[in-house]
């Protein structure tokens, strides 16, 4: 997702970095292939940045600001990541005390490779200037009325549904599966809800390939509704259907429904 993001950039002043120090091969193909310029480490990406967007898996988020914010980065952050509306907050607080501005963002869809595919939600007084980044591009950036952190809460509403219905269809389907039952399950899906058994083996594909990543923003999620005095515990479990997806992400082939039902029933054998 950062190298597709990256690669979006439009203004035609703007010279895109990256920071390949300590990255896996993986990440170093991808940037390269985006035609990202390699600044070598986080210090002197900072150096040569007047804006910096973070895009990484939800449970490092904070983390990385914090060490933004220890290299003296004075610019415009814009965390882009999958976090809590609290969460949030205490990303712009930690960048504020290093001097620098902050923009809340969320992502909604893939990798942007074509126009109406994938939005940046942005929010705080620099969005707008942000959103222009992109203009005309493949990724479509909307500036948000709310303050910080609208971007993340409306990232943790959608996701919530998204994903965490997801989590919820491949447990229901595990269920039958232990019980006997999936052949009958999947017989009445076909006649009753007959998107469900094909929503059930994406789901499976998906989780398996990034579910690795969606433990923390189903913690995230959770932690959302908690703090609005919601029951967060659907999303709780969501996590835990992620974690025990979790082994699959190194697979060379799709996860089929079988193989996340079998990770799910069985996780200590993987």
């Amino acid at each position: 997702m950062g190298a597709a993001v990256a690669a979006a950039v439009t203004d035609p002043r703007a010279r895109v970095v990256w920071a390949s120090h300590g990255r896996s091969d993986d990440t170093r193909r991808r940037a390269s292939g985006a035609g990202i310029e390699d600044v070598g480490d986080l210090a002197d990406l900072v150096t040569a940045s007047d804006v910096m967007l973070s895009i990484c898996p939800p449970h490092a988020a904070a983390e990385v600001a914090e060490e933004v914010a220890a290299h003296g980065f004075r610019g415009c952050y814009v965390d882009a990541n999958a976090v809590s509306p609290d969460t949030a907050r205490s990303i712009d607080a930690t960048v504020a005390r290093g001097g620098a501005a902050y923009v809340d963002g969320g992502i909604v869809g893939g990798p942007p490779r074509q126009p109406g595919t994938t939005r940046l939600y942005l929010a705080g007084d620099d969005a707008i200037g942000i959103a222009a980044l992109f203009a005309d591009g493949p990724l479509e950036a909307v500036a948000l009325d709310g303050g910080v952190p609208a971007a993340s809460a409306l990232k943790m509403a959608y996701a919530g549904w998204t994903k965490g219905s997801a989590a919820l269809l491949l447990s229901i389907r595990a269920l039958a599966a232990a019980e006997g039952v999936e052949a009958d399950l999947l017989a009445e899906w076909t006649r009753s809800l007959p998107d469900l058994a094909g929503r059930s083996d994406r789901a499976a594909t998906s989780g398996g390939r990034k579910g690795w990543r969606w433990v923390g923003e189903m913690d995230e999620i959770a932690a959302s509704l908690d703090a609005a005095g919601l029951p967060g515990g659907f999303h709780e479990a969501a996590a835990e259907v992620y974690r025990r997806l979790s082994p699959l992400r190194d697979a060379t082939d799709d996860t089929t429904a079988t193989r996340a039902i079998e990770a799910l029933l069985h996780p200590e054998e993987h």
